[in-house]
């Protein structure tokens, strides 16, 4: 039986703008960016949950939440039963280590003045990991767990390529022996063949230390090869969530069914078949009323642009929120 690690119950963050002179003049209240809208999601211990979906559509956002770098208006995150934005702070220190995260860019998120083994030995101390004489030997075990050579202790973060830079960056994140990792579009900078290997590690490394996942990218091929699950988001909704397999194979929602259509195949024989949406993707500052997705799809009728979809089990196909997903059978 599974064990969830952590509930994500109807999570809402709005930004406000700034105020122009128009809205000054005319008195109106300054616009907000919807950037989650009632997400909702189970992490469970040792899976892999891949989160896909446009640019803008609010991945990392939801990935800031769980960390805390956003507290968000509405609805809450538990883990292991407790709110991480309850105001007594004595787990805070807990959480922080337990809950990692892993940013797109490498070399911003490393300090360019201190080298690699100062990086992690940094890591160790703040959060009390080993004793002070126990710490050289730890960081020696992180290298070789990242599989770095011993001499890249010494070296700063701008003498490594970015596929190194991500391997210290997985390394600084194990230090504090975390339960969960958030991989933020972790190899998107990087190039397709480093890409591969760092994704490997991962999965190597989830195997040995029985990690948790949080998988946040655009690639679907990539988030297909790793993940166990995968949530689709669209305009800070999820649309659709189920085992990776059987949503790549045949996707419910028109949406989903879309994305998919439009990843490059690796199969030189297979023609294209991407599916065109209409329009762009509205703003967040004006997300369309009833079903976000309708002013774009095919299959929209007036239940759409006037209800939201409730995300619902389909039977054998995970949860969808489509108020037509029975009637629209894809097999993408």
């Amino acid at each position: 039986m599974s064990e969830t690690v952590m509930q994500i119950r109807d999570l809402g963050l709005e930004f406000p703008t700034p105020r122009t002179l128009v809205d000054v003049i005319r008195r109106r209240p300054a616009r907000v960016v919807r950037a989650l809208n009632g997400v909702s999601l189970t992490l469970e211990k040792g899976e892999t949950l891949g989160v896909v979906g446009e640019s803008g559509c609010g991945k990392s956002t939801l990935a800031r939440c769980i960390v805390r770098l956003y507290k968000p208006q509405h609805g809450g995150i538990h883990y292991r039963g407790e709110d991480i934005f309850a105001s007594e702070s004595k787990h805070d220190r807990d959480y922080n280590r337990r809950v990692q995260m892993m940013f797109q860019d490498p070399y911003s998120s490393l300090n360019p003045r201190m080298s690699a083994g100062q990086i992690l030995e940094e890591a160790l101390r703040v959060h009390g990991m080993r004793p002070e004489k126990e710490i050289p030997a730890r960081v020696a075990e992180l290298l070789d767990l990242v599989r770095l050579p011993q001499d890249a202790a010494a070296k700063l973060p701008h003498e490594f390529s970015g596929g190194q830079r991500q391997r210290i960056a997985i390394a600084r994140a194990l230090a504090v022996e975390p339960e969960v990792l958030i991989a933020d579009e972790l190899v998107s900078a990087l190039d397709v063949s480093v890409q591969a290997q760092v994704v490997n590690l991962l999965l190597t490394l989830q195997e040995e230390l029985d990690l948790t996942i949080l998988f946040v990218a655009h690639d679907l091929r990539l988030v297909r090869h790793v993940s166990n699950r995968v949530a689709v988001i669209y305009l800070g909704r999820i649309v659709e969530i189920g085992d990776s397999e059987t949503l790549f194979a045949s996707p419910s929602h028109p949406y989903s069914h879309a994305l998919l259509s439009a990843a490059p195949s690796l199969d030189p024989d297979e023609k294209g078949n991407a599916i065109r949406l209409e329009g762009e993707l509205p703003s967040p500052l004006n997300v369309p009323p009833g079903c976000p997705f309708h002013v774009r799809c095919p299959h929209a009728t007036d239940i759409c642009r006037k209800d939201v979809p409730a995300l619902r089990p389909i039977e054998g196909r995970g949860e969808v929120a489509c108020h037509h997903a029975e009637e629209v059978k894809h097999h993408a």
